[in-house]
C-alpha cells in the first residue's frame, strides 16, 4: 500500500515549468500506408473481405499529406502555435516539400513508424528497429532534422520499443496511458521521457471510430475545460489531436480551430503547448 501511495504521488508532481492546469499538447498525424496496404477503418465504416485492397480508404488517406496537412498548417499559424507533427516515413519519402515546410514553419516533426499497417507489438526487435531506422532516415533527409520523438501505429508498441528508443537518442515516446503527467523513465538503454497521450479530443475515435458530428470534438473539449475545476488533482497532459487526413478537411478543420478559440480563452486553466516542449522541461525538471 505504501509503494502505491508513493507511486501516485511521484506521478502528479508537476515538471518545473508546468503552467496552468491542463498541458494542452496539439498533435497533428501525418499518416501514410504502404502500396499494398490501407487504413482498417474508413469513412465507408464496413471493410472489406480480407484480401481484398481498399481502394477507397487509400485514397481518402492520401487527403492528409495532399491537402489536409497544409490546412491545418495554416489554422496553426493564424493561432501562432506550434505543434508536434508526427509522421509515418513512407510520408517523409514520398513528400519532401511538405516536410520542409512543417520544420520551415517551426513545428516538430516525430517518427510514427514506417506505415501505418506495421504494428511494432507484431514485430521482432530487429524488425521494428530496421523500420525506425528507415522513418528517422526519410524524417532527416525531407525535413534536414532528426526525429526526437515517438508514437507507434495504433498506439501500440512492442515490449522493446522503448528501449531501442532510448538507445537511438530519442527524447520521448508517447505510448503512455498509465499517468496524468509526464515522467523520466530509466532503462538499460538509457533515460527516456514517457509522454502520457490522451483520447477524449482526438478526431479517430470521435468522429471516425464513433461517428459523431465534428462538432462534437470540440464541444468535449469544452466540457473538459469547464469541468476542471471539480476534480480533484486536475493538473494533467490534454491532448488535442487532428489527423491530416480526417480534421484537415474543411468540416474538420473549423472544428479544430473553434477547439483552439476555446483554449485561447480559457488560458488561465489551458496551457497551450506540444509534446516536444513537454519533454524539453519534464527532462530538465
Amino acid at each position: 500500500m505504501q509503494e502505491r501511495i508513493v507511486n501516485r504521488l511521484d506521478r502528479s508532481a508537476s515538471p518545473a515549468g508546468w503552467k496552468g492546469t491542463l498541458g494542452t499538447s496539439v498533435s497533428v498525424m501525418l499518416e501514410g500506408w504502404a502500396d499494398d496496404s490501407a487504413p482498417g477503418i474508413g469513412p465507408m465504416g464496413n471493410p472489406l473481405k480480407s484480401g481484398v485492397l481498399d481502394l477507397q480508404a487509400r485514397s481518402w488517406a492520401a487527403y492528409g499529406p495532399e491537402a489536409g496537412a497544409w490546412r491545418l498548417m495554416d489554422i496553426l499559424e493564424g493561432f501562432s502555435l506550434k505543434a508536434v507533427f508526427y509522421t509515418s516515413g513512407i510520408v517523409a519519402e514520398r513528400y519532401p516539400a511538405l516536410l520542409q515546410a512543417i520544420s520551415g514553419a517551426g513545428h516538430t516533426i516525430a517518427a510514427h513508424g514506417w506505415s501505418q499497417h506495421v504494428i511494432p507489438a507484431y514485430q521482432t526487435p530487429a524488425d521494428e528497429e530496421h523500420d525506425l531506422t528507415r522513418s528517422m532516415g526519410a524524417i532527416q533527409t525531407s525535413a534536414g532534422r532528426r526525429a526526437s520523438g515517438f508514437l507507434s501505429p495504433r498506439c501500440t508498441p512492442s515490449a522493446a520499443t522503448a528501449g531501442i528508443l532510448a538507445r537511438r537518442g530519442f527524447d520521448w515516446h508517447a505510448d503512455y496511458f498509465d499517468a496524468d503527467l509526464p515522467r523520466v523513465i530509466s532503462l538499460p538503454e538509457g533515460k527516456l521521457v514517457a509522454m502520457p497521450f490522451t483520447m477524449e479530443v482526438n478526431d479517430m475515435p470521435l468522429y471516425v471510430r464513433y461517428g459523431n458530428e465534428p462538432e462534437a470534438f470540440t464541444r468535449v473539449f469544452e466540457r473538459l475545460v469547464a469541468g476542471v475545476h471539480q476534480i480533484p488533482d486536475a493538473k494533467s497532459c490534454l491532448d488535442i489531436t487532428v489527423h491530416a487526413h480526417v480534421f484537415g478537411r474543411p468540416a474538420g478543420a473549423a472544428a479544430f480551430r473553434d477547439t483552439l478559440e476555446i483554449a485561447r480563452r480559457n488560458e488561465d486553466v489551458v496551457w497551450l503547448t506540444h509534446h516536444a516542449e513537454l519533454a524539453a522541461i519534464t527532462a530538465a525538471g
